[in-house]
């Protein structure tokens, strides 16, 4: 996979990847106009997206109705570190949904490929190149 990271003007970046467009902005206090998620914004939905994707997967393949289940998704900050030390997820399911698979739930919500790849953090390489613009 691969994405286009470009600049729309202000604060603003955006992802192309295939025939779509991520965007992004800061919020107004930091310069931006607040059009749009901030990247660590999108970054943390990621994680909750991911993990309802394999809720209703598994509420789907079961004839399940998923459409009043929530996932709640709660961080923990730590202020002298000034990252995000715990990422809780709650799944709140709604009365009369099936006891026998409220534990399958929470496995559907730990296969999220996002918060795999968290725990086995991949590397990051940085590079630059120089092209020549096409005029």
């Amino acid at each position: 996979m691969e994405l286009e990271i470009f600049f729309e003007g202000g604060k603003k970046v955006s992802a192309k990847t295939g025939d779509m467009v991520i965007r992004t902005d800061q919020a107004v206090r930091s310069g931006g106009e607040g059009s749009a998620p901030e990247p660590f914004t999108l970054f943390l939905a990621s994680i909750g997206t991911c993990a309802g994707v394999y809720v209703k997967g598994f509420c789907d393949s079961r004839g399940i109705d998923s459409s009043e289940i929530r996932i709640i998704q709660r961080h923990t900050y730590n202020r002298e570190t000034r990252l995000i030390e715990k990422i809780e997820l709650e799944a709140r399911l709604p009365e009369g949904f099936p006891e026998k698979y409220r534990q399958a739930v929470i496995n559907a919500m730990d296969l999220c490929a996002v918060k795999r790849h968290l725990k086995d953090a991949p590397e990051i390489a940085t590079t630059t190149l120089i092209y020549k613009s096409p005029e």
